[in-house]
This record gives structure tokens, sequence and C-alpha cells, in this order.
């Protein structure tokens, strides 16, 4: 599989090879759905914590005697009825962490990165240098490619210019080619890749 390589002016300078066994794999929405299901899992802190009519402090007494007041039969002001009651079915700490194998979440990222290929939403740059990591520079850049929607951009080893220049642009996410999962792939329409990050990705994916 051939692709085009261009500069950060949108200008072709070149063609790549892409390795069909990364970047040609058939396309598994279910296991794409199952690898982003599981990130987003494993976002979640699940530290939200509410106490019960058991843990709140008082309401040891019974607030009145059952019988003869003219009002309904309470048994202690901690009750969930009450202001300052227990709460029902309280929310506790717990881990909402799915598990997916290795295997599995490699052959997601293959087959979600092989989609972008298809529907030409991969577009690999030789390299991103900018003249000084500002903003502006970066945002030509994106106007070059015409790329107005969520973009994710895949860079290589020390790129801290081109991060700190992406950080302020609303629908853009910079970050190592290492480091790009599945839900990152799937959320953003385009991708930049230079060729050094087509590389390890390569590296990493090959079989």
């Amino acid at each position: 599989m051939q692709v085009k390589v261009y500069n950060s002016k949108a200008s072709e300078v070149g063609q790549l090879k892409l390795d069909d066994a990364v970047f040609g794999c058939e396309y598994n929405e279910a296991l794409i759905h199952q690898a982003v299901v599981a990130y987003q899992a494993n976002q979640r802190q699940g530290t939200k914590s509410t106490l019960t009519r058991t843990e709140v402090r008082g309401g040891g007494i019974k607030p009145w005697r059952q019988k003869g007041t003219g009002r309904a039969r309470q048994g202690s002001i901690r009750a969930p009825q009450w202001i300052k009651g227990g709460v029902v079915f309280a929310p506790k700490p717990r881990d909402f962490s799915k598990k997916l194998n290795k295997k599995m979440k490699a052959q997601a990222f293959r087959s979600a990165l092989s989609y972008k290929v298809a529907n030409n939403e991969l577009v690999v740059v030789d390299e991103l240098k900018l003249d000084a990591p500002k903003t502006k520079y970066m945002a030509e850049i994106l106007k070059n490619f015409k790329f107005d929607k969520r973009t994710l951009v895949l860079v290589s080893g020390d790129a801290t210019d081109v991060v700190r220049a992406g950080a302020n642009i609303e629908k853009l996410t910079v970050t190592d080619a290492n480091l790009a999962n599945v839900y990152q792939l799937v959320s953003n329409v385009a991708i930049i890749a230079t060729k050094d990050a087509i590389k390890k990705i390569e590296e990493a994916y090959s079989l």
C-alpha cells in the first residue's frame, strides 16, 4: 500500500509504502467498540461515595412516640425522607476497570488505523518543524490541509514544540505514536502522522 507524503505546506514530496499487516486490516467494529468501552471505563475513578442511614451521625432516638400524635410514625431522623438523612442505595467506591488482552487491543488499533487509511483520513507528512512553539504556526499547518474538524497529530521523538503549539487549539490532539490508543483514532476525524511516527507504529504493531 502506497500513500502520498506531504510537507507542512500540504505539497506532495513523495510516497511511502505502508505495512499491509498494520494498515490493511479488515474493519472489526465490534472489537473496536470493545476497546473504546474498556478505555473509557478505565478512565473512571470510581471514588464517589455518600452515606446510608446507618452511617449518618445521630438519629438514635425515636423522634416521637408511635401513636397518638396525629403525625406519621417515624423511627429515626436519619431516615432517607428526612433532611440530612441517609441516601437510599448510596453510591460507594468501586472499580469500573475492564480488562482487554494485548492481542485484542493491538488488533483493534490496527483495524481502526486501517479504516482511517481506507477512507483517506490519514495524512503522512515528512516532518513537523515549527519556527517557534506558537499556536499560529500549528494553526497554519491545519489550514494548509483544510482540517477544521477534530484532528489527531501523531509524532515521534522530541516534539515539545509541536505539543506546546497545539495545546491551545480546541479540536487538536497531539500525542506520541507509542502512546496513541484506539479511542483517539476513532474520536478524531482526521489524523496527521509523521514518517517517523508511522515507522514506530509499524515496529510496535507489525505481525
